[in-house]
């Protein structure tokens, strides 16, 4: 069944509500490219909509009652929100969950060298990337740097127009023949990933020559600059993402070209939905988490206990303790695993199935299973769960459709969707149509995005 273009629907007021969200959807994923960004300026918002830190609740020895809103951070990389219903968590929460995390390079612990009189940082990709993708083009340093004494230094290097870019250098086409003989894969080797940091060595008075001048003179600037030195990488945790702000696309303005929208399109309407509704009867939270691109592991992953923990606390101060009424409240929750999804591309027809693909400004998009193959590593929504959802965004007159990640055998992909099923609870997984995933500028589609926001709000509001 092919679902209509959104956009044809849209009155003016509608128009202006859309261009407002995906304003401030575009400065939001420009200004947070990395998780600790994110969830700084997520605490920032929710603080602002009234949410509390869950762990100084605790510490006052406070309760938790219908209407209150709570947040809780986990090693400063995932967060969860909660808006506490007037039904009893052992009856079900409503959740919507994303991910926060994005493919990119990432410094080793000794990242730095010279050679050719050229300062390096080596990096260790992250995620699943096209190393090819990263060469010749502006990148720019986010993170930060804790030292021994206890403090730490956060880094941002790249974004503003009076900063300095950064790059990882490519063969010249004039020697390049055995190079263009390779597949895409093995074109450019993923250990060669190395940023170009500096080349002009420092000046020393007299006749001592120093070593190693361009490494010294990198490292003498991050000393004055950030009071760090070399010995701090072992204990930094630096990204390489593209330099720049996500912009408009298209003449009609109708797409955004941005990085990190692989989850962050997502993870951005669910705190917004989240952050919109005042009241609700079942719970509602927004789980923003790590790690979803290497396996969803360690602890700041949706393997780790953060979740569970969580609610676990929720329920206490709420009154509602006990191990029973805590896997009560698990199974009987529903959650929309929002992800994106691929969307459409024409120009590579052939790995997708038109009438089961997202195209893109046709809505929210619904994957009742993902994995690969055979349906390997999927949750796969029961039908009686899809149909409440349909329901659900019929009700709201939310645009949406379903589809799969791409043609059978063309490939395949996960979401933290199975984690959250192993509970018990209904999930599906939900999101926007994405082109170029992965890639260091991703697209979506402006009404996608709207469409989610009103779809995840009408969840957390009827589910």
């Amino acid at each position: 069944m092919e679902r209509p273009c959104a956009w044809k629907a849209y009155t003016p007021d509608a128009l202006a509500e859309l261009e407002q969200l995906c304003g401030e959807y575009r400065a939001f994923i420009s200004e947070n490219k990395t998780e600790r960004e994110c969830v700084r300026a997520s605490v920032a918002l929710a603080e602002a909509a009234g949410y509390r830190d869950l762990e100084a609740v605790r510490a006052e020895g406070g309760a938790l009652n219908p209407g209150d809103k709570v947040y809780a951070v986990n090693h400063n990389k995932s967060l969860m929100l909660v808006n506490l219903g007037t039904e009893p968590m052992e009856q079900g929460m409503n959740i919507l969950g994303a991910h926060i995390d994005s493919p990119r390079l990432d410094l080793k612990q000794n990242p730095l060298y010279e050679a050719g009189d050229m300062a390096y940082l080596d990096t260790h990709y992250y995620g699943g990337v096209k190393a090819y993708h990263w060469v010749a083009t502006p990148l720019a340093l986010h993170g930060v740097v804790c030292k021994k004494d206890g403090t730490t230094v956060e880094v941002c290097v790249g974004e503003d127009p009076a900063d300095p870019v950064f790059c990882i250098s490519d063969l010249l086409i004039h020697l390049a023949a055995d190079q263009m003989k390779k597949p895409a894969a093995e074109a450019v080797d993923h250990e060669n990933l190395d940023v170009i940091v500096g080349g002009k060595p420092v000046v020393i008075e007299g006749d001592e020559e120093q070593k190693e001048p361009v490494k010294q003179l990198f490292l003498n600037i991050l000393s004055e600059k950030y009071g760090i030195d070399e010995e701090d990488f072992l204990s930094a945790e630096i990204e390489v993402v593209p330099a720049g702000a996500a912009r408009d696309m298209g003449f009609d303005r109708s797409m955004i070209l941005g990085y990190g929208q692989d989850d962050r399109v997502c993870a951005y309407t669910s705190l917004a939905a989240q952050l919109a509704v005042p009241q609700v009867t079942r719970t509602a939270v927004t789980l923003l988490v790590d790690k979803e691109e290497i396996g969803s592991v360690g602890a700041s992953g949706m393997t780790s206990r953060f979740f569970e923990n969580t609610v676990a606390e929720v329920m206490e101060l709420a009154g509602e303790s006990g191990e029973l009424r805590l896997r009560r409240a698990l199974a009987n929750s529903r959650m929309l695993s929002s992800d994106v999804s691929a969307g459409f591309d024409a120009l590579y027809a052939d790995r997708f199935e038109k009438k089961n693909a997202a195209i893109m400004g046709r809505g929210l998009c619904f994957n009742k299973y993902t994995g690969s193959r055979g349906k390997a590593g999927s949750n796969d929504a029961d039908a009686e769960y899809l149909a409440l959802v349909r329901d659900i965004m019929d009700e709201a007159g939310v645009a949406f459709q379903t589809c799969e990640l791409g043609r059978i055998g063309a490939g395949g992909g996960g979401t933290i969707a199975y984690i959250l099923a192993e509970y018990g609870m209904d999930v599906i997984d939900s999101g926007v149509a994405v082109l170029s995933m992965h890639s260091l500028w991703e697209v979506t589609n402006k009404a996608d995005v709207y469409e989610a926001y009103k779809g995840y709000q009408a969840f957390i509001t009827r589910a």
